[in-house]
């Protein structure tokens, strides 16, 4: 699924810079929006704790609110500037497949 492996790059970046934040102690860190357009720059800021939460679930996702795509996802929770997304069928199956702490 390109859709999935478009948006789990740029889960990917997140990951490490999320991860940084969290190292000197940051509440919230300006991450790349995890839409579907491969194209896509635009930088959201993000509560480490919302982004820990959407990280629970290799399908969700956050992203710019006007980059949700409704037949591809659900907005499960909606933050000044940004939405935490859940891929729905095949989409979020392929993402899940592709969580990078599914290992952990």
């Amino acid at each position: 699924m390109r859709i999935a492996k478009t948006e789990s790059r740029f889960r990917d970046a997140n990951e490490r810079i999320a991860e940084s934040a969290h190292e000197v102690g940051l509440p919230q860190a300006e991450l790349v929006c995890e839409c579907a357009d491969p194209e896509c720059g635009h930088r959201i800021e993000v509560s480490l704790d919302d982004y820990e939460r959407a990280r629970s679930d290799g399908a969700l996702f956050v992203v710019a609110p006007e980059h949700h795509v409704p037949e591809h996802e659900e907005v499960v929770e909606s933050r000044p500037g940004y939405r935490i997304v859940e891929k729905l069928r095949a989409v979020g199956a392929a993402a899940r497949r592709l969580n990078p702490r599914r290992a952990r």
